[in-house]
């Protein structure tokens, strides 16, 4: 295969945004045949055809659609590169963070808080699926991925997890559904309605066998795979929450609701995702180590 021109993959992508040669044409300010011709060379060079006509416009083929994800890699990573060695003058410098998007904004605040407001840091923030922002961590779109699910590892996997927090469970609810006096857990989690977790979650797994344990069949008036939710829920009095304090520090400081009991030795582990790279974000080493 002829040495890959990046020219001309930069073209070839202009034309998978835009879907016609015309627009790509008149955003490229180029000619129509020039860049029709272009394609070709790259076409030839691959020794694959990118895109096939459909009606007026054009789509990519399989081999379209690989090219354009190696595509978009190469130029993430020569922007990368161009921001960690260049001498650009910039005075700001990108931050790119991922979370899943059930984990809890308490704790993203909290561990972002370092960087929050600093003039020197532009902030970047996606939430998504851990496939996806795995996805984006290895691609370089992201820096750092915030998760309280372990990615799969193994020889070949290029993650590095740090284990920042780990939070005792509770049961947490509104002060009319506990009334003024103490009660034993035991009655709690046999005579109350239970908000909690979806299954397959380290928290929902730890709170399975710990009712296994005691022999207790727990009566589960909903189950919730985001945090947020878990939240609204107790604070809506719908039943007693099993969550991690941080996840609710806010109306536990206001009274709005309190924390019935622990749930011994269930923890949520909340963890930062890297990956292995040659020049990694400063940024990144600052809030591990902060």
């Amino acid at each position: 295969m002829a040495q890959l021109n990046l020219h001309h993959l930069r073209l070839f992508r202009a034309v998978a945004t835009e879907g016609t040669l015309t627009g790509a044409a008149r955003r490229l300010n180029l000619s129509q045949s020039a860049l029709s011709s272009q394609l070709r060379t790259l076409e030839a060079s691959l020794g694959h055809a990118l895109f096939e006509r459909r009606g007026r416009g054009l789509v990519l083929t399989e081999a379209g659609r690989i090219a354009l994800d190696h595509a978009e890699a190469i130029f993430r990573t020569a922007d990368d590169l161009a921001a960690t060695l260049a001498e650009t003058g910039r005075v700001r410098r990108a931050l790119r963070v991922g979370a899943l998007a059930t984990l809890s904004r308490n704790f993203q605040m909290q561990f972002l808080r370092p960087v929050i407001g600093r003039p020197d840091v532009e902030l970047v923030l996606r939430s998504g699926t851990q496939d996806e922002l795995l996805r984006g961590l290895e691609g370089l779109a992201l820096d750092v991925v915030l998760t309280d699910l372990p990615p799969a590892r193994d020889a070949a996997s290029p993650w590095i997890v740090h284990r920042i927090a780990e939070q005792p469970a509770s049961l947490i609810g509104t002060p009319v559904r506990l009334g003024p006096g103490p009660r034993a857990l035991e009655a709690l989690l046999s005579t109350e309605p239970l908000l909690l977790p979806t299954p397959g979650t380290a928290l929902r797994e730890g709170f399975d066998a710990f009712v296994a344990r005691l022999g207790i069949a727990p009566a589960i008036a909903a189950e919730v795979d985001d945090m947020a939710m878990l939240r609204l829920l107790a604070r809506e009095d719908a039943g007693l929450a099993v969550i991690p304090r941080i996840v609710v520090q806010d109306e536990l400081g206001s009274g709005l609701l309190v924390e019935a009991a622990r749930l011994p030795g269930i923890v949520e582990a909340f963890l930062a995702v890297t990956r292995e790279r040659r020049f990694p974000n400063p940024l990144v080493a600052e809030l591990l180590a902060a």
